[in-house]
């Protein structure tokens, strides 16, 4: 079983999540589940389909957060500097546009690109990891062919 990097934030929503599921979402499953039973036959109780159908997708998703925190190496972006690495912010722009972006390259199980945070396996990351500031990197994406100029590493 390999380990995997993540950041300190991205390790503290997954704990987050995980707490929430067993502390909340679940009893509520559960007492959901028993309030469908006392309505009587169960074949053709909806609500209790549906709650034992949630339960099923909260034990997975509990299942799922202990196996990823159990394999996560926390790696700490403020003790790391030089090129851009996991837990580096870059700010980007685009060469074609001049339309700047920043991200945070990340972990694949905290990766969300509506919050800027960057799966460390996508092609801009993959292409970004290695280079330094005012590098020129080529990016071949699904919508084609971008360059970027790297303008402004840091590790917070």
């Amino acid at each position: 079983m390999d380990k995997f990097p993540m950041t300190r934030a991205g390790h503290a929503a997954l704990e987050a999540e995980l707490k929430t599921l067993k502390s909340v979402e679940r009893p509520a499953v559960i007492s959901a589940i028993a309030e469908a039973r006392e309505l009587g036959d169960l074949k053709e109780n909806a609500e209790y389909h549906s709650a034992r159908e949630k339960q099923g997708f909260i034990e997975g998703r509990i299942q799922e957060l202990e196996a990823v925190l159990s394999r996560a190496e926390v790696i700490d972006p403020a003790k790391l500097s030089g090129a851009v690495k996991f837990g580096a912010t870059v700010t980007l722009v685009d060469e074609d546009t001049d339309e700047e972006k920043t991200w945070q390259i990340v972990g694949e199980h905290e990766a969300n690109i509506e919050k800027g945070l960057l799966n460390m396996n996508s092609p801009i990351a993959r292409a970004l990891i290695g280079k330094d500031e005012g590098d020129s990197v080529e990016v071949r994406t699904p919508g084609g062919e971008r360059s970027y100029e790297i303008l402004k590493i840091t590790f917070a």
